[in-house]
């Protein structure tokens, strides 16, 4: 049976003492669900899995009411295919400038419909910061740390919950993660 790779980013899970999930938890979810290989990425709701080429369903929301059913804890879930975070990886413009990992955000939209309220943050002058856009995510560059900035702020008040951000390290591990690296 012919399988695709994917990866889940839970939105705000395992964040202060809000919303913990266990990781043999959720791998234990996903398993049960009938996926694959499942493996987590440390404790803040990264997983990546296989799952049937022919299986049908919105593969988020499924994840999202198992999650709310088996734990209690409501999170919005991301799905992205391993060559959907690829090509996030591949095009990211911001990468001469952003030299540390920790401080280089990609923010993952839940919907084509938030790329849209990326425009006043692409055209406005961050100073230091920069902000890109790529195929459903915003790349950041956040040189003075990624808590409490400008740009993350403008971010959070432009999007909401309409975005879940992961650094460029922790990307990066995914992306090689869903290779089986």
């Amino acid at each position: 049976m012919a399988t695709v790779t994917h990866v889940a980013l839970l939105r705000g899970i395992n964040v202060g003492t809000a919303k913990r999930v266990a990781m043999a938890d959720l791998r234990a979810l996903l398993e049960e669900l009938g996926h694959g290989d499942v493996r987590t990425l440390l404790n803040s709701g990264n997983v990546v899995f296989t799952r049937s080429a022919s299986a049908k369903g919105d593969l988020a929301r499924q994840i999202e009411k198992s999650l709310l059913a088996r734990t209690g804890v409501s999170a919005r879930v991301l799905t992205r295919t391993a060559d959907e975070l690829a090509r996030a990886v591949a095009k990211n413009p911001l990468l001469e400038v952003a030299t540390e990992p920790s401080r280089h955000l990609v923010a993952f939209l839940y919907s084509p419909l938030e790329q849209a309220k990326l425009k006043p943050l692409l055209a406005a002058d961050w100073k230091a910061e920069r902000i890109a856009a790529g195929p459903g995510v915003a790349y950041l560059w956040c040189p003075h740390g990624i808590l409490d900035t400008p740009l993350t702020k403008a971010l959070d008040r432009a999007l909401g919950n309409g975005v879940t951000a992961r650094n460029w390290a922790t990307t990066g591990k995914l992306l090689a993660l869903a290779r089986g690296v």
